[in-house]
C-alpha cells in the first residue's frame, strides 16, 4: 500500500487558504510584541534617560545597589554622591535607580496617618 498519492494530493487542496492565515497570524505576533514588550521597554528607557540628564546638585537618590545619598557634584559621564558627612562615592549615572522625590515622600506619609477620631 502506497501512501505517496494522498501525501501529494494533500497540500494541493488547502495550500492558498494556509499562505494567508500564515501572513496574518505573524502580523499578528509582530503587533503583539510591539505593543506589550518593544514600545512599554522603549517608554521606560526615555523615561530612564529624561531622569539622568535632570540629576541636579542636591537631589536625592537611590542606585541599583540599594545606595542612598545626595548629588554632591555631576559631572558628564559620573556623579558624585555624599552617603554620609565624611564619606563620598563617584558613580556612574548609569548606576542610578531612582531619585528620591521628598515631597511624595511627605504624601505618602500624611495618607498612611488616619485622622483622630472624635469623641462623642
Amino acid at each position: 500500500m502506497s501512501f505517496l498519492p494522498i501525501l501529494q494530493a494533500a497540500p494541493n487542496a488547502s495550500q492558498s487558504g494556509s499562505f494567508g492565515s500564515l501572513i496574518i497570524t505573524v502580523v499578528l505576533m509582530i503587533g503583539i510584541f510591539y505593543f506589550f514588550l518593544i514600545r512599554p521597554q522603549n517608554k521606560k528607557q526615555k523615561e530612564m534617560e529624561k531622569m539622568l540628564a535632570a540629576l541636579k546638585k542636591g537631589d536625592k537618590v537611590v542606585t541599583i545597589g540599594g545606595i542612598h545619598g545626595v548629588v554632591s557634584s555631576v559631572k558628564e559621564k559620573t556623579i558624585v554622591l555624599k552617603v554620609d558627612d565624611n564619606a563620598k562615592l563617584e558613580f556612574n549615572r548609569s548606576a542610578i535607580a531612582s531619585v528620591v522625590n521628598p515631597e511624595a515622600e511627605k504624601k505618602a506619609d500624611e495618607s498612611k496617618v488616619e485622622p483622630a477620631k472624635s469623641k462623642k
